[in-house]
């Protein structure tokens, strides 16, 4: 006769694993290059942290998510959107870091974290404050506490701001590119002689010549460059030829004549004057008395250009921006490249086209593609609702339809199906691009729609 023993104990139940991701951030770079710095200090008390918790399955993943040098009051940081990444891709099961403004110092920005954990059944813990976000309570005394760290942080802002106001009413310099003419000796500006000639030079021939554009090709081509200087950390930042557009910023700079300007308040510099006061008055007499300028950015407004944005310059690889000249009462558009715009035409071989002429050529490109049999077979995948004779049709309409069209509507499309178009001294290469044609098609159909409706 036989006898069986039946044990009564039960097999262990394996603890879950859970994976810890730690992340630690430090907003300045004062201190990184060191053997221990605080990134190290968080993440060892991050991981005792987690040691601690080995009971219940807690243990931490091999990569490292430290953000040396970026703020808390954003979450454009690398190591932040690589965690992000990771979360999403469902290789985390709970955040560790050392205190809750590693992680964000705006309540905004936490509650976009926050709701991204939700969504991937991700907890958040701080070492050095006990909270669980996944209760009610622990949510409330976070936000309580992430607001306090909010105030804080724009307290210490508001100081900032107003210590740099308070020293700018007193005249002294705040930092930034030095303005020509002036050197940084000592957080304070010093007249560069041989530059302050140059400026002393730029006013007068203004006063003399009158055009901001022959001023800077007569400059340029007398050599003439922008400031070089060195910043602090050592970098040499190097001369450039002059725009237009640094040279009416150098003309409006009141620091020429001794003055500290902050928020549109000048104040007494500390630093000398370059300019005297009946020079700088009659600069910007002639300024304000060089019109067109003006009326030329109001036509610009009300002009159409459907390919802004679009159009670039094969030589340059500048942008080319909508212009315009009237003789005789016409209106004659163009567009044209930014670096002819701002060192004079002689500087690019292409200069301008005329906006007519690509306008219409690339109008002819975007109708040929619309009547390609690859594009209609592609459309009627866009368009699977719509009977294939129907969405021809209205493609077929297509030019009568685009002569209804406003021209904010006609840009629309255009933007939608062209890539780039690159102006050449021989010629203009148009690249189209099939992607926005399920909108394009969206756009024909329902205006073929309202016209058959009428």
């Amino acid at each position: 006769m036989s006898s069986r023993v039946v044990s009564s104990m039960k097999p262990a139940t394996p603890v879950k694993k859970v994976r810890c991701a730690i992340y630690t951030r430090k907003s300045s770079e004062e201190g990184l290059e060191m053997e221990f710095n605080s990134l190290d200090a968080q993440r060892e008390s991050c991981e005792a942290f987690v040691v601690s918790q080995k009971a219940e399955g807690w243990v931490p993943v091999a990569d490292h998510y430290d953000d040396g040098g970026f703020s808390g009051g954003t979450l454009e940081r690398p190591a932040l959107k690589r965690l992000l990444a990771d979360i999403e891709a469902g290789l985390i099961d709970v955040v560790v870091v050392y205190k809750i403004d590693r992680l964000s110092r705006s309540l905004m920005d936490f509650a976009k974290l926050v709701e991204v954990f939700d969504r991937n059944a991700v907890t958040f813990v701080s070492v050095t404050q006990s909270f669980n976000t996944t209760t009610s309570m622990g949510r409330l005394t976070l936000n309580i506490l992430l607001s306090f760290a909010q105030f804080e942080r724009e307290v210490i802002g508001e100081r900032i701001r107003d210590k740099f106001a308070a020293s700018r009413r007193k005249g002294m310099w705040m930092g930034g590119v030095p303005p020509l003419g002036y050197d940084v000796v000592a957080r304070k500006l010093v007249v560069n002689e041989p530059e302050a000639d140059l400026v002393r030079h730029i006013f007068d021939r203004f006063l003399k010549v009158g055009s901001a554009t022959l001023l800077v090709k007569e400059l340029n081509g007398a050599g003439h460059r922008t400031k070089s200087w060195t910043t602090q950390d050592g970098k040499v930042r190097e001369g450039v030829p002059l725009t237009k557009n640094f040279l009416y910023k150098l003309l409006d700079n009141r620091v020429y004549l001794g003055e500290a300007v902050h928020k549109g308040d000048a104040h007494a510099g500390e630093h000398p004057a370059i300019i005297d006061r009946a020079v700088w008055d009659k600069v910007q007499a002639v300024k304000t008395d060089n019109a067109p300028r003006k009326r030329a950015a109001t036509t610009r407004a009300t002009t159409p250009a459907p390919l802004k944005g679009l159009v670039t310059c094969a030589h340059c690889g500048r942008a080319m921006t909508p212009t315009h000249t009237r003789k005789k009462g016409r209106l004659y558009r163009y567009y044209t490249c930014m670096k002819a715009i701002n060192a004079g035409h002689d500087s690019c071989p292409v200069r301008s086209v005329a906006a007519g002429e690509i306008e219409a050529a690339v109008v002819g490109q975007v109708r040929a593609l619309l009547r390609a049999p690859e594009i209609r077979a592609r459309a009627e995948r866009f368009a699977p609702t719509l009977a294939p004779a129907d969405l021809h049709a209205a493609l077929d309409r297509f030019e009568a339809v685009w002569d209804e069209l406003f021209p904010a509507e006609q840009a629309r499309i255009l933007q939608l199906l062209v890539e780039q178009i690159r102006i050449a001294p021989d010629g203009a290469e148009i690249r189209l691009r099939a992607e926005g044609l399920a909108s394009v098609i969206a756009d024909i159909t329902a205006q073929s729609t309202e016209r058959s409706a009428a």
